[in-house]
């Protein structure tokens, strides 16, 4: 790993350990690499809508994270990232051991960023695609770290 590459990830780890919402629903980091951030949620009773499927809602949140630090890992110092729109598709219910959302940037730009994110429910050491999440985020100057 280059210096520039752990200074991207001591970047996108410390803005996701600040992040309220995702340690309420139990979310970690996975994988960070430039244009590329993972994000895991281990299912329970928390994060679960009446039938015990994962809820929407958290599939969603950890969707929209790891596009939003995606496209953070590709921006300068100095500049947080806000999504503007996103747009979900929930494709099969999210049940599983694990739900993992990979993030991954399509076109970076100065100021509006495409990217989109796969989440994935892993069981039995296989994964089934739930849901396919495209965001546009903002690059917002004076704002390290910050990612919605």
């Amino acid at each position: 790993m280059t210096s520039e590459q752990h200074a991207i990830e001591e970047r996108i780890r410390s803005s996701f350990a600040r992040q309220g919402l995702m340690a309420t629903l139990g979310a970690n980091l996975g994988s960070v690499e430039p244009g590329k951030v993972e994000v895991v949620l281990i299912p329970g009773p928390a994060v679960s809508q009446q039938h015990g499927f994962v809820h929407a809602g958290a599939v969603s949140a950890i969707a929209d994270s790891a596009a939003g630090y995606a496209g953070l890992s590709l921006m300068p110092p100095g500049h947080g990232v806000l999504t503007t729109e996103f747009k979900i598709n929930l494709v099969a219910p999210a049940i599983g051991e694990r739900i993992i959302a990979r993030g991954e940037v399509v076109k970076a730009g100065r100021t509006l960023t495409l990217a989109q994110a796969k989440v994935f429910a892993e069981a039995g050491g296989k994964e089934r695609l739930v849901a396919l999440l495209t965001a546009t985020l903002m690059a917002i100057e004076g704002q390290e770290g910050v990612s919605d």
